[in-house]
């Protein structure tokens, strides 16, 4: 820079015009024309004296255009003003003006600041001043003295810098974060405005508790440990809690603080917390919602569950073992019982599981029955037929006084109750009781699934009192039509075995029968009628009574069978299918006839020879038209022969075939002492030959055995 193209310098003099030292002048021009901020001397009237290039380059006018002019005659209108106005305030008040910043506007160029005639555009600048008022050695205000320094860049950035803070703080408030700062140790450092607007904390309150002291109590251990180890191991900090707020009620919040680092340092921490309540409220809405339909769909499944085990369930006893699992299983019961009315509809009477041990489960068995004008919890349900609901003990002391207690005193610990109706065609037959030992409150979902169930349990109970009529009426019916024992013979021991197929129901349509004729002979007869129940046994009871009415007129073999088939022909069904072997024996001697109308062969047991089954032709069932035959029969010393029915040899998977090869391996088997004994052999065939198999059929099987004779 050239030094003739700047404001001219004054004349170099010191103090009271002595000339100025050597070192003092170098420095002046250094300054002048080195310097790298603007500097200028303004008179009283405001009129620029000195400046170097600097300031003119900044300013973006040529230097010599700046001597001895105001500002307002030189640069822009605003720039001027700003100028003056800086001088002026000086001047007034004498004393200095600093950090005042000037914007000069970017402009078409307007000559060369440097005097070299190169003109250069003016880019907007923004210039740091101070302004200093000047005195002479005599201490009289003689102006004042400028400085300026370039400092657009760092304003610049200082703007984006700004900028950046204002939308991170518009980001935070946008996303309803609390923002905080902790200092390397975990202590506050700064003020929370914000967490404390939430907290209702005072500046004291959270400079000595901090965010920690309004975590809830129930978390604050937690939190407090898990925030430790983070400040210790210098990593990430993420959990959440429950805040209290102002208002004295918690809110849920997420919250997540990463350590600051400088260099190898940590030098604060920065947290942010949000608030998640209302998502925390949907989530366990979402869970009560989801628990909700799939305790539904469970009681629903359950319910399903108790159709199907009341629908095997014959008696009465089987129908209480299902209520009293499906109660503990569904509802959590402690206890259940159920009680049935009696014919004259004034007492109930306390029905037992069918399992053993499952009393203690069902409830008290100090009393068997109760009188439908107690106050009890299944009283109440029958007398009113609605559920009666206790969810506490004082709620049972309101409704019924203290009848129930005295009634199930065997189960103090019971605190909830509930009583169901069990109702056929809208009239009671009895009741279900469930209790808890807790208080227990039933929700509507479980009232009409305690309904529902309560109404399977009726109705499995109607068919189970049916099903036990029919049960007894078929038991009697059995005893009727089978013999009650077996004739006991010197010289010829007997042993009968029946199994109905139809379970629970003691009566088929396989029957045996043997009775002494007129002239000491012994009638034995074995017979099987298609079919299965008590239509089947009264079938089997008309074939049994003809053929002993007819033994009785004749008794060969061939007759019987014979005259059977006219019965047959005369009065059963066409489709009905009966099979029957019959023998006439003399117990003394062993001998005597056969006849078979299509039954299975007989099976032959002997101490000297392999177990065999007859090859003798079975001929054709009763009914079917054919000339009855009948063969010599005997029984030797030491041996047995068995009748059997055809559900010993055949089921499902095994034909005929196989089951007779089966019966002769099973009878080769058999030890000496129990072919040796009727009894235990008969047991002995029909365990073995059932099992591994579903019994799908009757199975009859009668055993005659001579004993040997004394040594």
């Amino acid at each position: 820079m050239s030094t003739e193209t700047s404001v001219p310098h004054p004349r170099v003099s010191g103090v009271e015009g002595q000339p100025m030292d050597a070192s003092d002048a170098a420095l002046y021009a250094t300054l002048l024309k080195e310097a790298p901020g603007g500097l200028a001397f303004f008179d009283r009237e405001l009129r620029c004296r000195r400046a170097n290039d600097a300031l003119a380059a900044l300013l973006g006018v040529p230097a010599r255009e700046l001597h001895k002019r105001r500002p307002s005659e030189v640069l822009p209108e605003a720039l001027a003003a700003a100028f003056e106005t800086a001088l002026r305030k000086v001047i007034a008040e004498d004393r200095p003006v600093s950090d005042l910043d000037l914007v000069v506007p970017a402009g078409e160029p307007s000559g060369a600041a440097s005097g070299e005639g190169v003109a250069t555009a003016v880019e907007e600048r923004i210039l740091a001043c101070t302004w200093l008022p000047a005195r002479d050695g005599g201490g009289e205000h003689q102006g004042v003295v400028l400085t300026a320094l370039d400092v657009t860049e760092r304003r610049r950035a200082e703007e984006v810098i700004r900028r950046k803070e204002q939308r991170y703080r518009s980001l935070v408030e946008a996303s309803a974060q609390v923002v905080w700062v902790a200092a390397p140790a975990g202590g506050v450092i700064d003020d929370a405005p914000e967490w404390r607007a939430i907290t209702g904390q005072t500046p004291d309150d959270y400079a000595v508790g901090g965010w920690l002291s309004v975590v809830h109590p129930e978390d604050r251990p937690r939190i407090e440990s898990a925030w430790h180890e983070c400040v210790d191991e210098n990593r990430v900090f993420e959990t959440n809690y429950r805040i209290r707020t102002k208002s004295g009620t918690y809110r849920h919040f997420d919250v997540r603080a990463v350590p600051i680092w400088q260099g190898d340092a940590v030098i604060e921490w920065v947290g942010a917390n949000t608030d998640v309540t209302g998502q925390r409220e949907a989530e366990e809405m979402r869970g009560r919602l989801t628990e909700q339909l799939s305790a539904a769909a469970l009681r629903t499944a359950r319910l399903q569950q108790a159709t199907s085990m009341l629908a095997e369930a014959l008696t009465v006893s089987q129908v209480v073992q299902v209520i009293t699992e499906v109660g503990r299983s569904a509802i959590g019961a402690d206890y259940s019982a159920v009680a049935l009315l009696d014919d004259d509809k004034l007492r109930l009477s306390i029905v037992a599981p069918s399992q053993p041990g499952a009393e203690a489960e069902t409830g008290p068995a100090s009393r068997d029955d109760i009188k439908v004008s107690d106050q009890t919890v299944m009283s109440v349900a029958v007398r009113e037929s609605r559920p009666f609901l206790a969810e506490h003990p004082d709620s049972l002391r309101l409704q019924l006084g203290h009848g129930e207690r005295d009634l199930f005193a065997q189960h103090t610990e019971e605190r909830a109750w509930v009583g169901l109706p069990l109702l056929a065609a809208g009239a009671p037959i009895g009741a279900l009781r469930f209790s808890f030992t807790r208080p227990r409150e039933i929700t509507e979902e479980e009232r009409v699934f305690l309904e529902a169930l309560a109404g399977q349990c009726a109705l499995a109970v109607e068919r189970a009192l049916l099903f036990e009529r029919e049960h007894k009426t078929a038991e009697e019916l059995q005893r009727s039509l089978l013999p009650s024992d077996l004739p006991q013979l010197p010289n010829m021991v007997l042993a009968a075995r029946y199994n109905p197929a139809t379970r629970h129901v003691q009566v088929g349509g396989d029957w045996y029968d043997v009775f002494r004729l007129p002239d000491d002979r012994l009638a034995v007869a074995v017979g099987d009628v298609m079919g299965k129940g008590v239509l089947a046994a009264a079938g089997m009871g008309r074939v049994r009574n003809a053929l002993r009415a007819l033994a009785l007129n004749d008794a060969r073999p061939a007759a019987v069978l014979a005259g059977l088939d006219r019965l047959f022909s005369a009065t059963e069904d066409e489709e009905q299918f009966t099979t029957v072997a019959y023998v006439v024996i003399d117990p003394e001697t062993g001998h005597g006839e056969f006849s078979n109308a299509g039954h299975p062969p007989p099976l032959l047991i002997s101490p000297d020879r392999p177990a065999r089954v007859s090859t003798r032709e079975p001929g054709t069932p009763l009914g079917w038209p054919s000339q009855r035959q009948q063969t010599s029969f005997s029984i030797e010393t030491g041996n047995t022969v068995v009748f059997y029915s055809d559900g010993l040899v055949e089921n499902r998977r095994r034909g005929v075939d196989a089951g007779l090869d089966e019966l002769v391996a099973v009878a080769a088997d058999a030890p000496p002492e129990v072919v040796g004994d009727p009894e235990r052999l008969v047991d002995f065939l029909v365990d073995r030959m059932l099992a591994g198999y579903e019994q799908v059929d009757d199975v009859t099987v009668l055993a005659l055995h001579v004993p040997p004779e004394p040594a």
